[in-house]
């Protein structure tokens, strides 16, 4: 990738762009400074979100239309507590892993294999409805597997890029995940309106297998940390590494309050959007193509470019775009919020929301792989993001609980303003030393 101009344009109020410390050539994807594997790493965090997308959004429709109740629905979802529970296992995947196959790419080509099995094991459920179980059952694994694989996933991208080039890798994670949502949640069930089951999860298998023959062409350069244990011969497993890197300067300030106010007040407020659409008269299938598909294009650019401005401006210019663009899109929600949900109006404020929930995520990603350490990468990243997603979780919950007692606009009032906070104390922490270190790679040790 093409470094960027020595004039980049200045912002008038932002900070000063990131300083860029080059790491050792070992951290940079091979001898020499080899070019960052985004082939690799975008078809991993693609495939992840198609099948997820599928099981989340598509799966939940086909379901729905053939008559499965909606408490039966929301069990089913109850499968993406998985996601956080990863924490446990995270620590496997940094202490054992092949010399020879590649410490992280033995752990992928096993995962992304059995992800594409799960898959095709879901061929003979052709009617979903009535095969509730096994269907479960499987989802549970494809879950549990792809959970995994983003373990894994993220160890490389903290490992194998730059300082300079991990704005842009939390752009291509938060647009890939739009990407595969869109192609698990909206095309997938497009092809099985057409053609039926058997298409649509042959679709969804060939997608994921495309990705592991990305997997198997990589080579991944040897880890120095292993020192010759990488097959598991000797040492512990680094359980410490989940709790250590908390402890490592700046990190309690900015994992446990910056990212859980920033998440929790977007959850907060996205969590009230589709009871506000159903209470303004929108049907379930405006709805669900609306959210799932139509607004998910605006913010897969804006996760490219936002990737793209991290690398120019500097991750405290794009946190602080990304807060501007929240506070006119809430307002822009209002409407809503009271009431009235024009179409575009509505899908404009609601692309907007996105925009900005994405700009803030991809400053949360790459401070995420800034913190994170080579050796102990995927349980690092894991633990730094584990937090906000139960955060999140929890916020949403809380969020339609206000609205429930004050009405929707002092819920998102609320919330907004707790995500209004985490810019600001983000923004003083960006600046901080612990920021500017973070951001330049001395932190990787």
């Amino acid at each position: 990738m093409s470094r960027p101009a020595a004039s980049a344009p200045a912002v008038v109020g932002a900070a000063p762009a990131d300083p860029v410390v080059a790491p050792p050539a070992d951290l940079r994807g091979g001898a020499g400074g080899a070019r960052p594997p985004w082939l690799l790493l975008g078809s991993l965090w693609v495939t992840q979100y198609i099948g997820i997308g599928f099981l989340t959004v598509g799966l939940v429709a086909v379901l729905r239309e053939a008559g499965t109740s909606l408490d039966t629905l929301g069990l089913l979802s109850l499968l993406g507590l998985v996601w956080p529970l990863k924490l446990l296992w995270a620590p496997l995947l940094d202490r054992y892993g092949s010399r020879r196959l590649g410490h992280y790419r033995s752990w992928l080509l096993v995962l992304q294999s059995g992800m594409v099995l799960a898959l095709l094991g879901m061929l003979p459920l052709d009617d979903p409805a009535a095969a509730l179980g096994p269907l479960a059952a499987l989802s549970a694994v494809f879950v549990l597997l792809s959970a995994t694989q983003d373990v894994a996933a993220d160890a490389l991208s903290v490992r194998l890029l730059r300082p300079a080039d991990r704005g842009v890798a939390g752009g291509v994670q938060v647009a890939a995940s739009y990407l595969g949502t869109v192609l698990g949640g909206g095309v997938c069930v497009l092809v099985y309106d057409r053609w039926g089951w058997h298409a649509a999860v042959l679709l969804l298998a060939a997608l994921t297998l495309a990705a592991l023959v990305v997997v198997a062409a990589f080579r991944e350069p040897p880890r120095p940390e292993d020192g010759g244990a990488a097959d598991g011969s000797g040492g512990g497993v680094p359980w410490g590494a989940v709790v250590s890197v908390f402890r490592r300067p700046g990190v309690p300030a900015w994992a446990l309050v910056v990212v859980p106010l920033l998440y929790g007040g977007v959850a907060g407020v996205w969590a009230l959007t589709s009871p506000a659409l159903v209470d303004a008269g929108w049907s379930l299938a405006r709805i669900g193509v609306v959210s799932g598909v139509v607004v998910s294009v605006p913010a897969l650019v804006a996760g490219l470019v936002s990737g793209w401005l991290v690398r120019r401006l500097g991750r405290a210019a794009v946190l602080v775009a990304g807060g501007a663009v929240l506070v006119l899109s809430t307002a822009g929600l209002a409407p809503l919020l009271l009431g009235a949900a024009p179409l575009v109006g509505t899908v404009s404020a609601l692309s907007g929301f996105l925009v900005a929930y994405t700009a803030l995520n991809v400053v949360i990603y790459t401070v995420s792989m800034d913190l994170s350490r080579p050796a102990t990468g995927g349980s690092d990243f894991t633990a730094l993001t584990t937090v906000a997603l139960l955060v999140s979780f929890a916020a949403g919950s809380l969020a339609l609980l206000v609205a429930g007692l004050g009405g929707y606009v002092l819920s998102a009032v609320l919330f907004a303003g707790l995500a209004l906070v985490g810019v600001g104390l983000g923004l003083r922490w960006l600046r901080s030393p612990a920021g500017r270190a973070a951001a330049s790679g001395a932190l990787t040790a």
